[in-house]
């Protein structure tokens, strides 16, 4: 399993673009990106538990239930959400792709990341669509990872390469997410893409399991946004025989999905509104893995620890304090809790108590754009992984004047 660079564009034949169509006023920003498959390709998509959803979430799962895509096109600056006509501008925006790229409306993922309520028209889309089918090329990953961006600071991009029945397949994706990232059974906007055969129906199951383990355990705020899709792409260009159930070859392609979403995670939460520093609490000795999973997720989303972190503060209380109110059963009497960097790594609780330990080196790892939490709860085997951020005082700036 070896990375690689590409992006969407890594696996056999599939291209990119993505251009400035005037949905944001800003014209040096890109805000429409496009990923095609020069082949029909089977395609599974996991969408937002929030209530309130966007427009092209309703029709990319309408487009989605014969499990076969061959575009995703993805505006930044608007979310199209709770707008009258929402429907109306994602299936519009579905038609002028499918008529530029010669492929039926229904092939067509759409997707839309932005403010949410505000008004919507297809001019941008059929200004911009011409250039984005025109300029599609194996060197636009980048271009197509730069149009989904909205607060983020820097593009989400990763790839890998393994082997399936002595075929090597690729399996490259991109994402945005910076702020609203807290995740129900879905994610911030990711596509992923592949060239390995594999059925739609086991697509759909390696995506709902691998959700699970990554980008369900992400947070930067605590916001699950009205617009969160992952959608992954296998047009079978590499040659393996299909991956038709569960064997060793669905372990393999779920290893590299996992390599990917995993990076992408980390991405993610290091670059969150405002952050400073890459949070990653990492639970060990659970009773069992939901109880892991509950707990290091409580860690990475406390307010107050994603605080202490900010200010280089050992505060380990902080993180005793979410583990008793994640609602997972615990002994409190038999935590440990270290800080870990790559300036080293410090114990700070053992056994639920505080133990002696030098400020100062504490301060030295913590300043560090990575830091580990490490919680260990002398229960069991369950283990589990959570990705945060730390909270700054740019946070509530951001936000503070999101919209205007």
């Amino acid at each position: 399993m070896n990375l690689i660079s590409g992006g969407v564009c890594a696996a056999q034949g599939y291209t990119a673009s993505g251009v400035h169509c005037g949905i944001r006023k800003n014209r040096t920003k890109r805000d429409l990106a496009l990923i095609y498959s020069e082949v029909p390709a089977a395609c599974a998509a996991v969408y937002t538990q929030n209530k309130v959803k966007g427009a092209p979430l309703a029709v990319t799962r309408d487009h989605l239930t014969d499990g076969r895509a061959q575009a995703v096109i993805c505006n930044s600056g608007n979310a199209n959400t709770c707008n009258a006509n929402g429907t109306e501008i994602a299936e519009g925006t579905c038609a002028l792709l499918a008529d530029a790229l010669h492929i039926s409306p229904s092939d067509v993922v759409v997707a839309s990341t932005g403010v949410i309520g505000e008004q919507m028209d297809l001019g941008p889309f059929r200004n911009g669509i011409p250039e984005l089918a025109r300029t599609l090329s194996r060197e636009g990953n980048s271009f197509a990872a730069e149009g989904i961006m909205t607060t983020d600071t820097v593009r989400k991009e990763v790839a890998v390469e393994f082997e399936l029945g002595g075929k090597t397949c690729r399996l490259g994706g991109m994402a945005k997410g910076s702020g609203m990232i807290h995740p129900n059974l879905a994610t911030m906007l990711v596509f992923l893409t592949t060239d390995a055969a594999v059925s739609a129906d086991m697509l759909q199951k390696a995506l709902s399991r691998d959700v699970q383990e990554t980008f369900n355990m992400t947070s930067v705020d605590g916001d699950t946004s009205t617009n969160d899709m992952v959608v992954l792409m296998a047009n079978g260009l590499a040659g393996n025989q299909e991956i038709l159930e569960d064997g060793e070859d669905f372990a393999i392609f779920m290893k590299a999905l996992n390599t990917v979403t995993v990076q992408l995670c980390r991405l993610i939460a290091g670059d969150g509104e405002g952050a400073t520093k890459l949070l990653e609490c990492i639970v060990k000795g659970a009773r069992d893995h939901e109880t892991a999973k509950t707990v290091s997720k409580s860690v990475i989303c406390s307010s107050l620890t994603k605080a202490a972190m900010f200010g280089a503060d050992a505060n380990w209380g902080r993180v005793l304090c979410a583990i008793g109110y994640s609602g997972a059963e615990v002994d409190v009497n038999a935590i440990d809790v270290s800080f870990r960097s790559r300036a080293g790594e410090i114990e700070v609780c053992r056994m639920g108590s505080g133990v002696p330990f030098s400020e100062e080196k504490a301060r030295e790892i913590l300043l560090e754009k990575e830091i580990d939490i490490l919680v260990t709860l002398h229960e069991g085997d369950g283990e589990a992984t959570a990705w945060g951020c730390d909270l700054t005082y740019d946070y509530v700036k951001i936000n503070g004047d999101y919209r205007t």
